[in-house]
């Protein structure tokens, strides 16, 4: 007698039904960013690593007229903030603004973090909870500041957003932070340290790994133009320093994400920049709220993209 292999095709998933397969695939949210690029959907690998390990590393992503144009920028935005506008004086400003729905960047957050019934070619299923860009030296001083997160997103409660689900087939980032390094990184003198499959973990971490230098803790290298995303529920340590230094050899622009029903701060980009954006670049900042918030959609009044019939 032969057994027939099961064979799961599509994300079974328990919305205002008993439970159905997922009709919309990430790939069909939106297929063009704002600056009409087309979107760069992740391979099979880079899904399941992200999965399993709670961040991606993508080398060379970013060309190296744009590295050099946003490095300028940051440098000029660090030594001469008087001769950058007002509103571009953030991770936002000039060329940066770019990184926020670059197409690999949109073609991963619609596979961990996008909701199908509020993204459409008009609007993203995501949006952008704040922008920050870190100006670093290899001779920091060593009193630092360090900041912590513990991880075990797969078991905190809805409303902490630092949360991780997965069910066959798909997996989503509550909070999703995209890391865009413009300078050669080195292991050695990475100050962000972060453990690998953390944020699946049952078990709280020990305080000693927080307390001692444990062989736990992983970091990344690369060079100028990657791309590191990773999961804000996966445990971290991240050493901020006393002072800031003249003398610059790192640059990273970091934009964190969460999706459009959830606000985790109440950070919101200056209104003149705001405005002056592309439209679709414009609804990673809109309302926080789910019914009928989708722009140009398909799914009329639902506020689902699964089916209606069970």
């Amino acid at each position: 007698m032969t057994y027939r292999e099961l064979a799961t095709k599509k994300p079974f998933v328990v919305n205002k039904n008993l439970g159905s397969a997922l009709e919309v695939e990430p790939e069909d949210l939106t297929s063009m960013n704002a600056d009409g690029e087309p979107i760069v959907i992740p391979t099979q690998k880079q899904k399941y690593d992200f999965d399993r390990r709670g961040w991606l590393l993508i080398p060379n992503v970013l060309s190296n007229e744009d590295i050099q144009e946003m490095y300028e920028f940051c440098e000029r935005l660090n030594s001469e903030p008087e001769s950058i506008a007002g509103p571009e004086r953030c991770g936002l400003g000039g060329p940066l603004q770019k990184l926020v729905d670059h197409p690999v960047v949109v073609g991963l957050l619609n596979e961990f973090l996008a909701y199908p019934a509020l993204a459409s070619e008009d609007c993203y299923g995501f949006r952008l909870e704040e922008t920050d860009i870190y100006f670093g030296s290899e001779n920091e001083e060593s009193e630092t500041q360090t900041i912590t997160n513990k991880g075990n997103g797969l078991f905190r409660l809805p409303g902490d957003s630092h949360i991780y689900r997965c069910v066959p087939g798909r997996g989503w980032s509550g909070i999703t932070r995209a890391i865009w390094e413009l300078s050669n990184v080195k292991p050695e003198t990475n100050n962000f340290r972060f453990i690998t499959g953390s944020h699946k973990a049952a078990y709280s971490p020990p305080d000693t790994i927080f307390d001692g230098d444990s062989s736990l803790w992983d970091t990344y290298e690369c060079l100028p133009g990657s791309l590191f995303l990773y999961t804000e529920s996966i445990s971290q340590k991240y050493d901020v320093a006393a002072s800031h230094h003249s003398e610059i050899t790192r640059i990273r622009v970091s934009n964190l994400y969460n999706t459009v029903a959830s606000r985790w701060s109440n950070w919101m980009p200056n209104q003149q920049l705001l405005d002056a954006m592309p439209e679709k670049r414009q609804t990673l900042f809109r309302g926080v709220y789910t019914g009928g918030n989708v722009i140009n959609g398909d799914f009329g009044n639902r506020t689902s993209a699964y089916p209606i019939e069970i």
